[in-house]
């Protein structure tokens, strides 16, 4: 029987210790170490970067089942009197996947004592979630090509919503987004002599205007979010030469994101070729949508029916974004939301702190998601 108190003193113990995308190795060593004692038939670890594999095989053949959480923290001041508060200044598990580990790590411990009969159940802790690197870095790891999954599926809490219900839909669950740098070069001059220079603030005053209202074009819902702007330097002598325009672009599908990321780089082009200017484009932060199948969807529901969690089909998915995308784009699969209740700091706020009584019920539906797909000893 997994014990519940000790799975929420690792998950303190995580969030004491948090790391930034990218640099979790401290992190996946002691997810190495408590997996090592639930004795899976293998363990891979150094995975897309950080990534840690627990391999559980069944007996049978059969379908594989991966069940995937989060290493990375972010670079957030945590503002917490909890006694397991961060002790790195500037990096916090405000997103909870200390919390998201904790769950994992327990149906680890479940399948330590109950193995699948058949298939065999993958339980993947990635690497860089926050910068949507991860799991495409773990995906196209040669050594994750064997354990590729016939099935995927991941949980996230969701401040907001009821404590402990689980929220999912079929289709669109997460947003597609990619955050997009313009970069406008044109000719600096005398502050007192403009006219002998090119500008390039009339196109990014342009560009300010025009790239938030392309979404009005789409049937698709789709959203463009200006996030920095920046003309020249501060030099009252030199009128501007150069220019940084930074958005968001984010759509319900990865059809809509191509065509958005299309028209906004048109859109760029058109308005430096009028002024004179040369451009540029850089991306980051590229998510791909997360997309449920139907039979993904009904195996999160039939969980949460045997268990009596109370369960709700979302009208449409949620705007933010997340990179489960890459596994639901070659798995039949998942992702889920469990509240975290209605009065809850939001994720990536300095205050909060993931729920430690939503540990059991996450690892409900994910243990009863393998025992229907996999079946487990008795």
């Amino acid at each position: 029987m997994t014990d519940l108190s000790e799975l929420r003193r690792i998950r303190h113990e995580l969030h004491r210790h948090p790391e930034l995308s990218g640099q979790e190795q401290a992190t996946a060593r002691r997810i190495a170490e408590l997996l090592r004692a639930c004795q899976p038939d293998e363990l891979v670890e150094g995975l897309g970067g950080a990534g840690v594999l627990a391999v559980f095989d069944g007996r049978q053949h059969g379908p594989a089942t991966l069940i995937r959480c989060e290493l990375d923290a972010l670079p957030i001041h945590e503002r917490s009197s909890q006694a397991h508060r961060s002790t790195v200044d500037g990096c916090a598990h405000a997103c909870g996947h200390d919390g998201h580990m904790s769950i994992v790590i327990g149906l680890a411990r479940t399948l330590a004592e109950r193995r699948p009969v058949r298939g065999r159940v993958l339980l993947l802790f990635q690497p860089a979630e926050e910068d949507g690197q991860g799991a495409r870095r773990v995906f196209d790891d040669p050594r994750f090509v064997p354990y590729r999954p016939d099935y995927a599926f991941a949980l996230h809490n969701v401040p907001g919503l009821p404590l402990g219900e689980v929220f999912t839909r079929p289709g669109p669950f997460n947003c597609a987004s990619r955050g997009l740098i313009v970069r406008l070069t044109g000719k600096t001059s005398h502050a007192a002599h403009p006219e002998d220079g090119v500008s390039p603030a009339p196109a990014l005053a342009h560009l300010m205007q025009s790239l938030p209202g392309l979404p009005e074009a789409f049937t698709e819902k789709t959203w463009v979010t200006l996030v920095h702007a920046r003309l020249g330097e501060k030099a009252f002598g030199t009128a501007a030469g150069d220019a940084v325009l930074m958005a968001t672009l984010r759509s319900e599908t990865n059809d809509a994101m191509t065509a958005l990321s299309e028209r906004a780089c048109d859109l760029a082009r058109k308005a430096a070729a009028r002024a004179g200017l040369g451009v540029a484009f850089e991306w980051e932060d590229d998510f791909l949508a997360s997309v449920n199948g139907q039979e993904g969807f009904e195996q999160v529901a039939q969980a949460c029916r045997s268990l009596d969690v109370p369960f709700h089909r979302m009208p449409e998915g949620f705007r933010w974004s997340e990179d489960f995308g890459v596994f639901t784009l070659h798995a039949e699969g998942a992702m889920f939301g469990l509240g975290a209740g209605d009065v809850h700091p939001q994720l990536h706020n300095p205050d909060y702190d993931f729920p430690d009584e939503l540990i059991p019920v996450g690892l409900g539906v994910f243990r009863t998601i393998v025992e229907q797909i996999n079946d487990l000893q008795e």
